[in-house]
């Protein structure tokens, strides 16, 4: 998913083995992932989706004159957050140990590689059936 300020923001869906690279986009307040290749479209991210990144992950200071964090992790999963507040951001990346850090918080020009995309469930005719994506 993308998030809800992304909304004026080309965007597609992720691909497997996927570079990505950590951006704030033109016209927007928020921060996500974009390709490599093209920096000016939003990649969007399916809950539970696995990230591998070149390097441990960096965020910004939570407050103001104080050192950014970097997270002993170079892997983690991508989550959704705060789905019943309206208004605010809600993709977030979850580490290893529990750790859940909106991606609105990510330093700029961090690299991933999409390493997994989840099962996604279809809907058919009231039957659930599974269906593997990507």
């Amino acid at each position: 998913m993308c998030d809800y300020s992304l909304q004026l923001v080309a965007s597609r869906p992720a691909r497997l083995g996927e570079k990505l690279v950590s951006t704030s986009f033109v016209g927007s307040a928020t921060r996500g992932f974009a390709s490599v290749e093209d920096r000016n479209v939003a990649v969007c991210l399916l809950p539970g989706t696995e990230l591998v990144f070149d390097k441990d992950v960096r965020c910004e200071p939570v407050r103001v004159f104080r050192p950014k964090r970097q997270f002993a992790f170079k892997v983690a999963q991508f989550r959704q957050v705060n789905m019943g507040q309206p208004n605010t951001h809600h993709d977030a990346l979850e580490f290893p140990d529990g750790t859940i850090v909106l991606l609105n918080e990510l330093c700029e020009g961090q690299h991933a590689t999409v390493l997994q995309m989840p099962a996604a469930r279809a809907v058919s005719e009231g039957q659930r059936q599974d269906v593997l994506v990507g």
